[in-house]
């Protein structure tokens, strides 16, 4: 008990720590290094109180609070390293903007800029104008808007087009999106009054027939883009759904999810439905993702009738979910970049990461592998072998790619160690674990991180 005394009254003083010259050349505000002492000093405390600490010495102090300065000033939204091999990973933020996209954003937020503002006519205007033009073009809809994500895109809908009324689902639709958020709840949310038709598997033409009423406002088809129902099932198709809609003046609406403006198919994955075919098709309202297989960021974009389409920009609850100047910019430099094809494979990273050539990551991996290799040396064990990568984000669920991995297996240290440090690192590392292996997919990591990669495994083995 004297030996925890004498070590706790040994501990410096905050004055005298912040005296110190290495302390006061931190270039950070005082409120910031004050709650660093205070933090390091508590831990100090409680490990001489519970004996994980024996020893007091003044420079180690010094050390873990410059430390601890810096950690505390560090953005906690930042930058990681995907070795994952999912495209689309919801928790590390979805797709990745391309150069043009990043381009736009920081012009408009930089400066002053015409959110508002009708440059023509020289009074104020509507955000919706800046993208609703390219949207329309490269969908082929009469019009759009865009709200700040899909969720938000269907409450809108349901609540603009359907509030007191009944909108009739198949049973099989009735799907669970990113987190907890469920097609029954977002309508409910609405005041729209959901009528559920068929069975889980199995949905006909008559089912939706027999259903409809004087209070019927929309046929309601949800895109299965995160499960798929296999074996015997049978599904009502968006034409045949559209003519029961025709014949009695009810809107189609299909929330297509992922929003896919390519047909993937002529790049060897399978063939996904897009936005365009559901407007070919007749669908009155289509909604989808702007950050999953579109390529760009969160929004939820709705495309469609013109006359639908108006009602809903004078719902009140538009407001409450519009997005912001950076949205736009980033959502018109994408769809711009769909103006030809070639190039939006090229130079939307998620179209581009999911087309690439098996060869070219084959390439990557050995690229990687040797990288690793030299640094490394003896270290570690270290291969190549053929994997599969994944979409995610809730897109294409049972579609996986043939890709090239590198497993690394680190001689002197465990494994689930490794990849935690790799986890707190300045630029985390975000890897899989599979029998007492790293794993790192080199689909979805840039060229310029490899170097990144190497000096890191180097640094903390």
């Amino acid at each position: 008990m004297e030996s925890k005394k004498l070590l706790l009254s040994s501990l410096p003083k905050v004055d005298k720590i912040l005296s110190d010259e290495r302390i006061k050349g931190l270039n950070f505000s005082r409120s910031i290094v004050l709650d660093s002492i205070r933090t390091v000093l508590d831990d100090y405390r409680e490990g001489i109180i519970n004996d994980n600490i024996v020893k007091v010495e003044y420079e180690n102090i010094i050390e873990k609070i410059i430390k601890t300065v810096y950690l505390k000033q560090r953005n906690h939204l930042r930058r990681v390293i995907n070795a994952t091999g999912t495209i689309l990973h919801t928790n590390l933020g979805r797709a990745v903007l391309s150069k043009d996209a990043i381009n736009a954003v920081l012009e408009v937020s930089s400066r002053y800029n015409n959110l508002e503002y009708d440059l023509d006519k020289g009074e104020r205007g509507s955000r919706y104008s800046h993208v609703e033009d390219i949207i329309c073009k490269v969908t082929g809809a009469e019009a759009a808007m865009v709200v700040n994500n899909n969720a938000a895109a269907v409450m809108l809908v349901l609540s603009t087009l359907a509030k007191n009324k009944e909108v009739i689902v198949s049973r099989g639709q009735l799907v669970e999106i990113g987190g907890s958020f469920r097609i029954p709840a977002v309508m409910e949310q609405s005041g729209a009054k959901l009528v559920e038709v068929g069975t889980t598997n199995k949905t006909h033409l008559y089912d939706y027939e027999n259903a409809i009423n004087e209070n019927t406002a929309l046929l309601l088809k949800v895109h299965q883009s995160n499960f798929k129902i296999l074996g015997f099932t049978k599904e009502v198709s968006l034409e045949e759904l559209v003519e029961l809609g025709r014949r009695y003046q009810i809107p189609v609406f299909e929330d297509i999810g992922s929003g896919v403006l390519i047909d993937l198919s002529k790049y060897g994955l399978s063939y996904e439905p897009t936005v365009q075919d559901s407007i070919k098709k007749g669908a009155d309202i289509v909604t989808f993702s702007g950050d999953k297989l579109l390529g760009g960021p969160q929004a939820g974009i709705i495309v469609g009738r013109r006359d639908l389409i108006e009602k809903m920009k004078k719902n009140q609850l538009t407001r409450a979910l519009r997005i912001d100047k950076m949205t736009l910019a980033a959502l018109e430099a994408t769809f711009r970049l769909y103006l030809d094809e070639e190039k939006a494979i090229k130079e939307i990273p998620a179209l581009n990461m999911m087309t690439m050539d098996i060869n070219t990551i084959q390439k990557k991996a050995k690229k990687l592998f040797n990288l690793l290799k030299q640094r490394l040396k003896d270290k570690v064990e270290i291969s190549i072998k053929q994997d599969v990568s994944q979409f995610g984000g809730g897109s294409m669920p049972l579609e996986t790619i043939p890709t090239f991995v590198v497993l690394l297996k680190p001689k002197h240290r465990k494994v689930k160690d490794v990849e935690y440090i790799l986890r707190q690192q300045d630029i985390p590392i975000i890897v899989r674990i599979y029998k007492e292996q790293i794993i790192m997919d080199v689909r979805t990591i840039f060229d310029d991180e490899f170097k990144i990669i190497a000096e890191t495994f180097e640094r903390i083995l």
